[in-house]
C-alpha cells in the first residue's frame, strides 16, 4: 500500500488538472480556433518548464537515450494530442470528447504489454465492453427524421478525432514510461516533451494561413491557463508513471471526464448535459474504474 499511495494520489491530481484544462479550452475556443489556442497553451507551459529546469532537472543524470524517447514522445503529446483535442472539443464539446478519450488506458495497456512486457489485466475486455456502450451513449443523439441519417453521420465522422487522439495519448504514456525507466525525472520528461511539443504547434499553427482567427484577450488569457493546467497535470502523470505500471496510472487519469462533466454543468453554458451523456459518462468511468481496482 506504501507504494502505490504516492503514485495513485498523483494521478488522481493529475486526473484533476486535465480535466479542468478541458474546461478552460473549451472556454477559450469561443474565441479563436484549435491551431491558434494550442500554439499559446503549449509554449505557455514550456516556458514554465524552462524557468524552472534549473531547479527540478538533475543534469548529472541526464539519459541520451530517455531525452529521445522523451522527445518522440512529445511530439505526439501534447503536441498532435492538443491540436486533435482542441478540434474535437470544436465539433462534439468538452464532455463528448473527455469521455470518448477515456479509451486512452485501453490502448496504453496493450500497448504496455506488447512494448514493455506489463501484465495485463483479466478484465480488459469487460472494461473495453463497457467503454463502448458509454461511448455509444454519449455520441447519440436525437435527430429529426429529415436529417437522422446525415446528422448520425457526421457525428461519426468526427468521433473520429477524440479516438484518435485517445489512440495517441494511450502510445504516448507507454513511451513514457519506457523513458522513465531510464531517467525517472517527471520534469525532465515533461521539459523535452514540450520543447518538441512547442515546434510542432508553432508549425501546424503557421502551416496554414486560412481558417484561423485572431485570438481575443480573453481568448488569450484561457490558454495561457489551459497551458498552466496541463502542464501540472503532465508533471504528475509522469511523476505517477515514474513509481507504477502504465496498467494502474493510466486508467486513473482516463476519469477526468468526471471533472469535465461537473465543469461543464457549472461553467459552460453552450453545453446541454442530457440524461444519456450524463449516463454514458458514468458508465465510461466506471468500466475503467473498475478496471483499475481489480488488477490481478
Amino acid at each position: 500500500m506504501d507504494y502505490i499511495s504516492t503514485p495513485i494520489l498523483l494521478a488522481i491530481l493529475g486526473t484533476v488538472c486535465f480535466g479542468a484544462g478541458m474546461i478552460s479550452s473549451r472556454l477559450g475556443l469561443r474565441d479563436t480556433d484549435a491551431r491558434t489556442g494550442a500554439a499559446i497553451s503549449v509554449p505557455t507551459a514550456t516556458l514554465l518548464f524552462v524557468a524552472s529546469a534549473p531547479f527540478t532537472v538533475d543534469a548529472d543524470a541526464f539519459s541520451l537515450d530517455a531525452a529521445l524517447i522523451f522527445a518522440a514522445v512529445g511530439l505526439v503529446y501534447p503536441a498532435m494530442v492538443t491540436l486533435i483535442t482542441f478540434r474535437s472539443n470544436e465539433l462534439l464539446g468538452p464532455t463528448v470528447t473527455s469521455a470518448v478519450s477515456g479509451t486512452a488506458p485501453l490502448f496504453a495497456i496493450l500497448a504496455a504489454a506488447l512494448l514493455l512486457g506489463e501484465q495485463v489485466p483479466a478484465q480488459a475486455a469487460i472494461a473495453a465492453l463497457g467503454v463502448a456502450v458509454g461511448v455509444a451513449l454519449l455520441s447519440w443523439r436525437r435527430e429529426s427524421a429529415a436529417g437522422s441519417a446525415q446528422g448520425h453521420a457526421i457525428r461519426g465522422r468526427a468521433l473520429l478525432w477524440p479516438v484518435g487522439g485517445a489512440l495517441l495519448r494511450g502510445l504516448a504514456q507507454t513511451g513514457a514510461k519506457a523513458g522513465l525507466l531510464i531517467w525517472a525525472n517527471p520534469f525532465a520528461a515533461s521539459l523535452i516533451g514540450y520543447l518538441v511539443s512547442s515546434a510542432a504547434v508553432f508549425g501546424a499553427a503557421h502551416a496554414r494561413s486560412g481558417g484561423r482567427r485572431q485570438a481575443s484577450a480573453a481568448g488569450k488569457s484561457w490558454f495561457i491557463a489551459t497551458g498552466i493546467i496541463n502542464g501540472s497535470a503532465m508533471v504528475l502523470m509522469y511523476g505517477a508513471l515514474a513509481q507504477a505500471p502504465v496498467s494502474t496510472v493510466a486508467p486513473i487519469i482516463a476519469a477526468y471526464p468526471l471533472v469535465t462533466v461537473l465543469g461543464s454543468a457549472l461553467f459552460l453554458r453552450d453545453e446541454t448535459l442530457r440524461p444519456q451523456m450524463v449516463c454514458g459518462a458514468i458508465i465510461t468511468v466506471a468500466a475503467i474504474a473498475w478496471l483499475a481496482l481489480h488488477r490481478p
